[in-house]
């Protein structure tokens, strides 16, 4: 194993932020070579102890001669954000100095540019240069998986519907309850680099065999634990095992049951007024429609003071707000629905 560090020199004097790397090499040149990257969110941690264990089972792999393709593992990718805390919390979502999302705004290049991503880095600020490094890495291997979390959440992915459904396996082996399938049009680092691999350097292409980009919702913010993140890991290494990236004769196989909606198909459940969540349901819950989800309690002890919040249609809930005050529009809840919910959604992504 390889660690080496990404040294992020500040928009100020005084100030630099390290991101540690680890590397394996490969002994198969024919294996597909992996990128995993946790915490771009730097407040998002399942998949920083997800990264912790696997790590130990890598380099345990390492010496028994079992690593087949090149892997690079980048367990915090967000030093900047690690940093940022206003009036005691983390953001971790936001860069503080640019009110940019940090899984916003990735360049968006074919994979035949990608060098020109470190071009004039000198002159461009430090997010950005955190976010062209991770592209730039993210854009030598052929599997790319970008760690994060939701809110109170089930364990869901977005995947371009350019790899899907050969990025069944990857559902199956994290046991994932449900598939969100993205249509590529947003500037997020697993779209990003989904669109290098789609453009390679000519036209547009509908299917990528053997290439993968990822953004794998690992649960809640509050899911980390040890015994999660052991299986996370597990799950994640059975992946590795079936694309042949490590090698492992116990490995089986196993189809994905769950859900693959379109993003048409995601019913944001958002809050018409102000006021106090009170919520009646919860994730994993399948609901129809007409279903009370939650009370808002908009004008406390009046007789009129509270607005029911119902399904819009059949689904299943995937996420929900953990907060229990609400402003007018903020978002309570995701359901997974069986069919489109609106015929006016932009492409891209859900939320900010």
């Amino acid at each position: 194993m390889e660690r080496s560090e990404i040294i992020i020199g500040g928009d100020t004097a005084g100030i630099e932020w390290r991101v540690p790397v680890f590397r394996f090499k490969g002994s198969d040149a024919t294996a597909p070579s992996v990128y995993i990257q946790a915490a771009l969110h730097a407040n998002e941690l399942p998949g920083t102890a997800l990264c912790h264990f696997l790590l130990e089972r890598l380099r345990k792999a390492e010496a028994e001669g079992a690593i087949c393709g090149d892997i690079t593992v980048v367990p915090q990718a967000n030093s900047i954000g690690l940093a940022q805390y206003h009036f005691g919390e983390m953001e971790g979502r936001f860069d503080l100095g640019s009110r940019t999302n940090f899984n916003r705004d990735f360049p968006l290049v074919a994979l035949a540019e990608r060098e020109t991503l470190l071009e004039g880095l000198e002159r461009r600020s430090a997010a950005d240069r955190l976010k062209r490094t991770l592209l730039h890495m993210a854009l030598g291997a052929d599997l790319v998986l970008d760690l994060h979390c939701d809110d109170e959440s089930l364990q869901y992915a977005y995947i371009d519907e350019a790899f899907w459904p050969e990025a069944a396996d990857l559902a199956s082996t994290l046991d994932m309850e449900a598939v969100f399938l993205s249509d590529g049009e947003s500037s997020a680092f697993e779209e990003a680099v989904g669109h290098a691999f789609k453009h390679q350097g000519g036209e547009r292409l509908k299917r990528v065999p053997g290439r993968l980009s990822v953004t794998v919702e690992l649960r809640g913010r509050r899911d980390v634990y040890p015994d999660m993140a052991k299986r996370d890991a597990e799950g994640l290494w059975a992946f590795l095992a079936g694309r042949g990236v490590v090698a492992d004769a116990a490995h089986e196989a196993r189809p994905y049951a769950g859900p693959a909606v379109p993003l048409d198909n995601i019913e944001m459940v958002r809050a018409p007024e102000p006021g106090t969540v009170l919520f009646h349901r919860t994730i994993g819950e399948r609901v129809k429609a007409g279903d009370l989800l939650a009370t808002l309690i908009v004008r406390p002890g009046e007789p009129d003071g509270t607005i029911a919040v119902k399904a819009g249609h059949d689904g299943l809930i995937a996420t929900r707000s953990s907060a229990r005050y609400a402003r007018r529009g903020d978002d309570l809840m995701k359901l997974a629905c069986h069919e489109a919910t609106r015929k006016d959604r932009k492409p891209g992504t859900l939320e900010d």
